[in-house]
């Protein structure tokens, strides 16, 4: 951690006269609820400049949601109320431990929020992971919907097979991508070229796999819904898969979620229909774990192994492999069996548990350790990928909570630079060519314009470079 000499401020900072300085960094849910917390305080003034990597703000919410399901995206007409406060500053373009370095923002502002999300996969640790035609989900899902991160990617569609493994709500919007008509797409706000290459698809089988039963399986009652609906796609189950064993009925009869049981009506009430007549299946299997990616110089199928529940000295319940054994033909595989942050420049990470260590948002050296002054964190880089959109809203005003608990206790350096030019000044000798909201919503009008000859809401710009001549 830099050291900055500190000397004690009075104790008037979040006065009118001498609002708090907040820098938050990341632009995704976490952010601008963590930024509408601090904005609605009525006791405590506080400015706010919000930082993204990207010149597009929204983090998950535009380079997450899958391109079909647009009303989970409506949610941005709250964040374009929160960017509209008195007090609010956009930053995009602007990559944190590049453009400007933890000593930079301490320089700057009272406090530093990060809120940066869980940018990578975990992986599976088995032989061939890394074979061409593996690929973490995220870069899938990055890349249809038109992220500049995964633009350039290429995804070989050609074969006949494909697997996704996991069974949470990114592994359902993967399936159903790749199995809806690629003409019930063209509607959306799928990036172009994605589209183009589904409608070349030739995957006719669509593997589900999912370590533990159909009683604990992660998707939500819509999206199974979802996937038995698609036209020209049948939904495949194995009825010994979905039929309960002791140990899933003992969890139905202990969880208060209803989610659960109504999953296991909507696939009980599925089964009747068997094999069914359509070409293009989805086959949802339940009770197995890959061990082992198959192929020479490229994926040629997945080796499975058959579980079966038992539970761990805490009482949860885990998938135990059974030695018993499966090959499947696959020519694609899509893992997606969890996010994981990553580390930050100059701040702490537990490397286990894919976060930065914190105790209630506040920053610590690591797990058990002591607090770092004035960093703090919220989203999934404080608890992990967990939850929906909504989830970040709790977590983050929690984490403001204790910011503005903590604020009156804290010490500055001395030469604090808070006035309003400083950042842009020095983000303009620095040469980085930071993106305001207002530019962003000139980017927002003209992408809307240029989906509307297709009938699309929106076409977005996939690079930086063209963002910015864009703006240019």
């Amino acid at each position: 951690m830099p050291f900055f000499e500190e000397v004690v401020l009075a104790d008037f900072i979040g006065s009118a006269n001498a609002p708090a300085r907040v820098a938050v960094i990341g632009s995704g849910p976490a952010g601008f609820y963590a930024c509408e917390a601090f904005l609605k305080q009525a006791d405590t003034r506080v400015r706010v400049d919000l930082f993204d990597r990207l010149p597009t703000p929204y983090g998950l919410v535009r380079g997450g949601v899958a391109p079909d399901h647009q009303k989970i995206k409506s949610v941005i007409r709250l964040f374009e109320r929160t960017a509209g406060r008195e007090g609010f500053r956009f930053f995009g373009n602007v990559s944190y431990g590049q453009d400007l370095t933890l000593e930079d923002f301490l320089a700057h502002y009272h406090q530093v929020l990060f809120c940066t999300g869980a940018e990578t996969d975990r992986r599976m640790g088995i032989e061939g992971e890394d074979l061409p035609g593996s690929f973490p989900a995220t870069q899938f899902v990055g890349w249809y919907n038109g992220h500049p991160d995964y633009r350039h990617l290429r995804f070989d569609l050609s074969g006949e097979n494909a697997a996704v493994i996991g069974n949470g709500n990114v592994a359902m919007d993967v399936v159903r991508i790749l199995a809806k008509p690629a003409a019930s797409l063209a509607d959306t706000d799928i990036a172009d070229y994605a589209l183009e290459a589904l409608r070349h698809s030739r995957i006719k089988t669509l593997w589900l796999l999912g370590r533990r039963g159909p009683a604990q399986a992660a998707f939500t009652n819509p999206e199974i819904r979802e996937l038995a609906a698609i036209d020209g796609c049948d939904l495949v189950l194995q009825p010994s898969e979905v039929e309960l064993d002791v140990l899933s009925r003992e969890f139905l009869d202990g969880v208060k979620d209803p989610v659960h049981q109504r999953n296991m009506d909507i696939l009980t009430a599925h089964l009747e229909k068997g094999e069914g007549r359509q070409e293009r299946k989805i086959r949802a299997r339940f009770f197995v774990s890959p061990t082992a990616v198959l192929g020479a110089e490229r994926v040629e199928g997945l080796r499975l192994e058959r579980n079966k529940l038992v539970k761990d000295d805490s009482g949860a319940l885990r998938a135990r492999g059974t030695g018993e054994m499966e090959e499947i033909p696959v020519e694609l595989v899509f893992r997606s069996i969890g996010y994981r942050g990553i580390a930050l420049p100059g701040l702490p990470f537990d490397e286990r548990a894919g976060i930065i260590p914190n105790v209630d948002g506040r920053m610590v050296e690591s797990p058990g350790g002591a607090t770092v002054p004035r960093l703090y964190v919220a989203g999934w880089i404080k608890r992990g990928p967990s939850g929906v959109i909504g989830t970040n809203k709790p977590d983050a005003i929690a984490t403001v909570r204790a910011m503005l608990e903590d604020l009156p206790r804290q010490t500055f350096p001395e030469a604090l630079a808070l006035a309003d030019e400083a950042v842009p000044t020095l983000l303009s000798q620095k040469g980085v060519r930071a993106v305001g909201f207002e530019d962003w919503k000139r980017l927002d009008q003209l992408e809307v314009e240029r989906g509307k000859p297709a009938g699309k809401p929106r076409e977005k710009f996939t690079t930086i470079a063209t963002m910015l001549d864009a703006l240019s």
